[in-house]
């Protein structure tokens, strides 16, 4: 497994994805190899094992874009030695795929969101990551779509008999630790939640101050790093009533499923993307939402959320939440549901190993009746 930092997940969405598909994976049998960044520049390459996953430990030796555009050109020029089934989560370096298509290795790609149509982007990154699309298109042997709208995106690109859609999972929470809340002074119920990169593409500052218009007898636990000296930022801060609890970044995935689980409903303003993890994570918490209006989140969320344009349809849905408590426990089931339908790990790890054996079954057959091989004779690379 190419394009992420590594296992055990500690920096985003496909760290987590490859670590829950990747032990999945082994538990059926299947070998699996991650590539993990060494932060140390010194570094040589070693490998190890972590529950089953042999990891294969590359320097980035620069820091920033440039660090990561050597780590995985090192990566993939490693995996490519062994011609075995890789999959790379994500496309910014897709250029770099060509090395794996000269080889012909076999290659899934996983294309993310339709990242060059990002805010914030300068002029000359988005060229970079348009093209970048274009050529994880024209590489992979499949492309993952996480959402039916990107796989919509993706076939203006190439045929559509190529493109997959998988989304992304979570865990099903059915019970969490409160000491979580006692550290924060909350009490189950007794807030709701937002976990979101701080941009304007996720609607932040409209969630704030919607919930800042009025006094609701409950806290709003905004969860990220928020720096005064970014205008953005700012303004977010400045817009928030003495309601809002700005509690920073939390990484420890415990607490936060502890937070997420006890929360009385889940605020989700992104507006771009396709299936966004953290939505995915309300869910199988169990977590009312109240989500922007767009085909990613309707398609997502379903009947678990209350779908909002603007500030004012964002108060109406607080009203309904807070104020009717029957409708929250019905949202509650009915994420439960649609959670436990599209987004449990063992579902989509299903729809990649679906996804594998097309590729590459007589060498998984291989693996299993074969014994003990070789690391490279037995290795899934991806």
């Amino acid at each position: 497994m190419l394009g992420t930092r590594g296992v055990p997940a500690a920096h985003g969405g496909f760290e987590t994805a490859v670590e829950n598909i990747g032990l999945e994976l082994v538990a059926r049998g299947w070998k699996v190899v991650v590539y993990c960044q060494d932060d140390d520049p010194e570094a040589r390459t070693r490998t190890d094992e972590w529950k089953g996953i042999e990891r294969v430990w590359l320097p980035a030796r620069y820091d920033g874009a440039k660090g990561t555009m050597w780590f995985d050109a090192q990566a993939i020029a490693h995996a490519a030695r062994h011609r075995d089934l890789c999959v790379t989560f994500g496309y910014n370096t897709a250029m770099l795929n060509l090395l794996l298509r000269l080889r012909r290795v076999p290659q899934v790609i996983n294309m993310d969101g339709i990242e060059w149509k990002r805010r914030g982007w300068t002029g000359l990154q988005r060229i970079f990551l348009y093209a970048q699309e274009r050529a994880g298109c024209w590489l992979g042997n499949e492309l993952i779509a996480d959402h039916p709208v990107i796989a919509d995106h993706l076939a203006t690109r190439v045929s559509r008999d190529k493109i997959v859609t998988i989304a992304y999972g979570a865990p099903s929470v059915r019970d969490a630790p409160r000491l979580a809340l006692d550290e924060l002074g909350l009490t189950p119920g007794g807030y709701l939640t937002l976990v979101a990169r701080p941009v304007p593409e996720n609607s932040i500052l409209e969630m704030v101050r919607a919930f800042s218009s009025r006094r609701w007898g409950k806290r709003l636990v905004v969860v990220g790093t928020y720096d005064a000296s970014d205008p953005y930022h700012r303004q977010v801060l400045d817009a928030a009533s003495d309601e809002v609890d700005f509690v920073g970044a939390i990484y420890d995935p415990d607490r936060l499923q502890a937070l997420r689980y006890h929360s009385l409903a889940y605020l989700h303003g992104h507006t771009v993307g396709g299936t966004n993890p953290s939505l995915v994570e309300a869910l199988g918490c169990a977590n009312p939402v109240i989500a922007h209006d767009n085909p990613y989140n309707r398609w997502v969320a379903g009947t678990a959320a209350l779908y909002v344009r603007d500030e004012v349809s964002i108060v109406t849905a607080l009203e309904r939440v807070i104020g009717d408590p029957i409708l929250a426990m019905q949202m509650s089931a009915a994420a439960r549901i649609r959670h436990t339908e599209e987004f449990s790990w063992s579902r989509i790890t299903d729809q990649y190993e679906g996804l594998f054996e097309r590729l590459a079954p007589r060498r998984r057959s291989v693996w299993q009746s074969a014994g003990r091989r070789t690391d490279a004779e037995r290795a899934l690379v991806g």
